[in-house]
């Protein structure tokens, strides 16, 4: 890969600058004291909405609201939520929400460890087998623990092969997506695989002291090689992580140098994560290291292969429950758990006849939406995450699945899993300081020219919303501001009384009755 030059990647790096504190300043005016209070108090919330974003993004189809009120009073709106629109990362809440319906909240992916041999002494002779299940998150941390089992029996090694088992997935493959970055190794774009392990990322490090600076890699694999060109300067502020240049060069031996480049004052440290190993390359070399440092010698060579059905059982590690998963993917946005998460709808109930889980998996979503009485047409899940170019999602489909989902045996698990406005997560750092800190739990999603939100706020009479909002728009850099103005005035101005409120221009002309 062939990064480009420096002044490109600083000139991008200048423009999302200028663009984050452009949005800053623009929320700022919006939340104002005052800005709401000149908005005409006798329009319906959503033409003002609806104009609002037509001055802000210079498009009157720019953005779609849907917003209802769920235990107290309100008036449901809508600003084009008909409109099927390309919805980010949102489109995990309806993944995850499926899974907790369709799956059970304690659901759990197992990984077996197996062979086919005998133990003579210390030695293992015969294969090792590992059969992956599809967890979303193998971390090294458990598979540490559950290879420590093979030394606690007394075993120093094994006379065999290491052999992956994946086939608890059928894929044909993925959708490509097109990313307009310039990093195809950042974790966000990691694809599901059976073979997952550790999310399939690499950890880099360098710090700087009084012998100069040192660098590593979690975990060490031996294909990873580091070429640290990073000087060390005297004692000083630690800069940002966009101050370093981090290069993978691939070898034919697959075999990868990451060359890092950059200043770093003593004391500091700088790091990054890259995915740069096939899932099946990463996975077995992960194994092999972990039973390396635990004191177990593995004679033969790392290949995938089926496990026979007379192999025996020697340790297992069971994933921590849906739930824990649920949250990690929606409080972080982690496409590739939620990917994984499709996949396993998919191999969970597939029948005969079919191939690809991901389909499959695409198949039981839309099923169980339909049997919720919620109108699928127009909507396009692809893979689950968000993450393509391809999703579609309307408002009004979107706030119809929060509303059963707020009914739903499960809504606590799934509320829980969901950013909390101004606190953790991906809405950490939007709309503080404005009066809404704690007071509603969103799901944001981002792409190019996208912005979106949908989750439960509350308004200043302590009804709950339910709220879906989307812009595309090219540019959307100041969508995040517009929807932030949704949710500070559903909650200090929100619909209530007796209008019943519509703005969709693809339904005919507006109507307001007072």
């Amino acid at each position: 890969m062939t990064f480009g030059a420096t002044h490109d990647r600083n000139r991008h790096r200048t423009f999302g600058q200028l663009a984050r504190a452009l949005g800053t300043t623009m929320l700022a005016c919006l939340l104002a004291p005052g800005a709401l209070a000149a908005d005409n108090p006798g329009r319906p919330w959503s033409h003002e909405m609806r104009d609002y974003a037509a001055r802000s993004l210079k498009d009157d189809h720019a953005l779609s609201v849907a917003a209802v009120p769920l235990n107290g009073p309100g008036i449901e709106q809508y600003v084009n939520a008909d409109q099927p629109m390309s919805p980010g990362s949102i489109m995990k809440l309806v993944t995850t929400y499926a899974a907790l319906e369709i799956l059970g909240p304690t659901h759990r992916w197992d990984t077996d460890v197996l062979t086919d041999g005998q133990i003579l002494g210390d030695t293992l002779k015969g294969n090792l087998y590992v059969r992956f299940g599809g967890d979303p998150k193998l971390t090294l941390e458990r598979l540490w623990s559950t290879l420590r089992e093979l030394r606690g029996m007394g075993i120093t090694r094994v006379d065999g092969h290491l052999v992956l088992d994946g086939r608890y997935f059928q894929l044909e493959g993925f959708p490509p997506f097109e990313d307009n970055g310039d990093n195809p190794y950042a974790p966000f774009l990691v694809e599901p695989s059976a073979y997952l392990t550790n999310l399939n990322l690499l950890h880099f490090q360098v710090r700087a002291d009084e012998r100069g600076t040192q660098a590593w890699v979690t975990p060490a694999l031996p294909e990873i090689r580091i070429d640290n060109r990073v000087t060390a300067l005297p004692e000083g502020p630690c800069p940002g992580r966009s101050r370093f240049e981090w290069t993978p060069l691939f070898h034919g031996d697959q075999n990868v140098t990451v060359r890092v480049t950059g200043e770093l004052p003593q004391g500091c440290r700088t790091t990054t994560y890259l995915s740069l190993l096939p899932h099946e390359q990463y996975s077995a070399s992960l194994i092999r290291s972990v039973l390396s440092e635990i004191g177990i010698t593995l004679t033969g060579a790392g290949m995938t292969g089926p496990t026979p059905e007379d192999a025996r059982l020697l340790t297992r590690t069971t994933s921590p429950d849906l739930v824990t998963m649920v949250r990690d993917i929606n409080k972080w946005s982690s496409n590739v758990m939620a990917r994984q998460l499709l996949l396993t709808l998919g191999a969970e109930h597939r029948e005969e006849g079919e191939h690809d889980d991901r389909v499959t998996g695409i198949r039981v979503i839309y099923q169980w939406l339909e049997r919720k009485g919620i109108n699928t047409a127009g909507m396009v899940i692809d893979n689950g995450a968000g993450l393509s170019r391809h999703g579609r999602l309307t408002a009004r489909q979107g706030i119809q699945i929060l509303q059963h989902a707020w009914n739903s045996p499960y809504a606590a698990d799934l509320m829980a899993s969901m950013p909390i406005i101004a606190m953790d997560g991906t809405m950490a750092r939007r709309l503080r300081n404005t009066g809404l800190d704690g007071l509603g739990r969103i799901k944001t999603g981002y792409l190019e020219n996208v912005r979106s939100i949908a989750g439960f706020t509350r308004d200043e009479n302590d009804t709950t919303w339910a709220v879906v909002g989307m812009v595309n728009n090219d540019p959307a850099w100041n969508g995040q501001a517009v929807l932030d103005r949704v949710l500070y005035s559903l909650h200090f101005r929100p619909p209530t009384g007796t209008a019943i409120s519509k703005a969709s221009p693809e339904s005919g002309p507006d109507r307001a009755i007072q």
